[in-house]
């Protein structure tokens, strides 16, 4: 009889039955962090292909939080993460703090869940008790190389499987620490059918019997309180990284000692986010070494008070963040580039991820947030400025500072950076830049200048239009070299050789304040 033929007979049947139920059933994905520190920016991406797939299909986004690791909870991290999203304006349907049926979605609040399911498998010869110690298994990984707790080698260690019953109750009775493994039996090949990758094989041969529940702290790890929250909360689609996909075989294989195969969700392992250079997977380090932030919000960690830069922190626009994400590992297959949310969804195609690797280009991220600058209003960049604006010229109105908006919100990438390099238009300069004078402040620049204030003291209406002209006028009869007046002019106004066109600075400076600057200059300049 051809064993592995009936295996893979089997599964192919079963991926079939499941497409068909999967079609009648309403899409349910979820995204599950870990309150363990900041939010991932590869995180915050999973996040966003899980909302694309479920809004593309008129499904559900559960949120639910994975805190069966107690050693490594972290104060506060929860609600940074709920924060994240809320900014970034990813929308939950359900989950921790947005309810639902299904709770709770805390799997801390769950154990007694977790219990039933653990007793079930033990009654059912599918997993079992071991005693190890710490030490025991240090011992036997120095003993045997590339030890694997396994079919292998269980018969060798301190567990139900080795021990009598009357002694493994007492150990337990006696309150011996002990964790529950999952029976995996050699000899089988596991098909997970992976939306990305297509067919995965793996043979139970090199698969370990994996820690499913602990007794130390009564919570299951992290492999049963997905497959047990999965199921229950009718998830159907599970959209998560790369980097759990060699735990996808034990997952196929819980669901079918737990007897629901035919409501195993369909799996796609998106690719991972790579180093902007080099090779490997992006990290903290990258963003510190580099200066680009890898999380949403600032994060300060309560344990060693680092703080770490922040998207929102930093001046990107959420919707900047999500398009940047979105094409990261995903391509609508077009020229397009700009897309909002909404946009999104429809064109959104799980199927049509990469495989491979994204290299999270930072500099994209910045010229994306350069686009979205220009995308919006002069009126609604203002008012983000003028708070700024206001510290240091609390006087200064939102009109004005929107005039100025219209001018120079296409010269920047982030609002902060509107200040250095607009703070001429609300504050005289009160030094010049010495590069600048010597270049553009001439012999003959004083006497000239001193003539162009004759000239606009005597223009009544200080409009744009009317300025350049008569000015225009005035430099053709005199003869004068238009370059060598407009960059003397730009340095008593501006300080520097930076700025808009001319008229559009003493327009917005209005005759007074355009006079009282050009002699401040030529009294400094000579």
């Amino acid at each position: 009889m051809n064993y592995e033929l009936i295996i893979m007979n089997y599964f192919v049947s079963l991926h079939t039955n499941f497409s068909k139920d999967m079609s009648e059933r309403r899409v349910r994905v979820r995204f599950a962090p870990s309150p363990t520190g900041a939010l991932h920016i590869g995180g915050v991406r999973t996040a966003l292909y899980n909302y694309l797939f479920a809004k593309q299909h008129g499904g559900d986004l559960v949120f639910r939080i994975e805190d069966t690791d107690s050693n490594r909870f972290v104060p506060g991290a929860e609600e940074y993460i709920i924060e994240s999203f809320k900014w970034l304006g990813i929308k939950f349907d359900e989950g921790v703090s947005f309810g639902g049926d299904k709770g709770p979605y805390r799997q801390s609040e769950r154990r007694d869940i977790y219990k039933e399911y653990v007793q079930q498998l033990l009654d059912a010869d599918k997993a079992y008790i071991a005693f190890d110690t710490p030490e025991e298994l240090e011992a036997k990984r120095a003993e045997i190389q590339n030890f694997q707790y396994d079919a292998h080698t269980r018969g060798q260690m301190r567990n139900s499987l080795t021990l009598p019953k009357e002694e493994v109750d007492q150990l337990i009775a006696d309150g011996k620490q002990y964790v529950v493994r999952f029976k995996i039996e050699p000899g089988r090949e596991v098909l997970v059918n992976d939306l990305i990758r297509g067919e995965v094989r793996v043979k139970t041969d090199i698969l370990d019997d994996k820690v499913l529940y602990k007794s130390a702290d009564q919570l299951p790890t992290y492999h049963l309180a997905n497959i047990v929250d999965d199921h229950l909360m009718e998830i159907t689609h599970v959209i998560r990284g790369e980097e759990w996909l060699p735990s996808a075989p034990l997952h196929v294989l819980l669901y079918e000692a737990f007897g629901w195969a035919d409501t195993m969700p369909q799996f796609a392992h998106l690719p991972l986010l790579l180093k902007p250079d080099g090779k490997g997977k992006l990290s903290k380090r990258d963003g510190d070494r580099l200066g680009f932030p890898v999380f949403p919000l600032e994060w300060h960690d309560p344990k060693t008070g680092d703080v770490s830069r922040g998207y929102r922190e930093d001046g990107y626009f959420p919707e900047a963040v999500i398009n940047f994400l979105a094409l990261l590992g995903w391509n609508p297959g077009t020229e397009q580039e700009l897309f909002t949310l909404d946009e999104l969804v429809p064109l959104f195609d799980i199927t049509k991820c990469s495989k491979a690797g994204a290299k999270f280009a930072y500099d994209k991220g910045i010229w994306f947030n350069h686009e979205y600058i220009l995308k919006k209003l002069p009126k609604e960049i203002a008012e983000l400025w003028l708070p700024e604006v206001q510290q240091h010229c609390p006087a200064e109105t939102l009109e004005r500072v929107t005039k100025v908006c219209e001018m120079m919100k296409d010269r920047v990438s982030f609002v902060k950076e509107l200040w250095p390099l607009c703070s001429f238009f609300f504050e005289a300069p009160t030094a010049y830049d010495e590069k600048t004078a010597k270049k553009r402040w001439k012999e003959d620049s004083a006497q000239q200048l001193t003539e162009l204030i004759g000239v606009l003291e005597g223009i009544d209406d200080f409009s744009l239009e009317n300025q350049e002209q008569i000015v225009h006028q005035w430099i053709e009869q005199k003869e004068y070299k238009l370059g060598n007046i407009m960059n003397a002019w730009r340095l008593t106004l501006v300080g520097e050789g930076k700025g808009p066109g001319m008229f559009d600075i003493s327009a917005f400076l209005g005759k007074e304040e355009t006079i009282r600057r050009m002699k401040q200059a030529i009294e400094v300049l000579g």
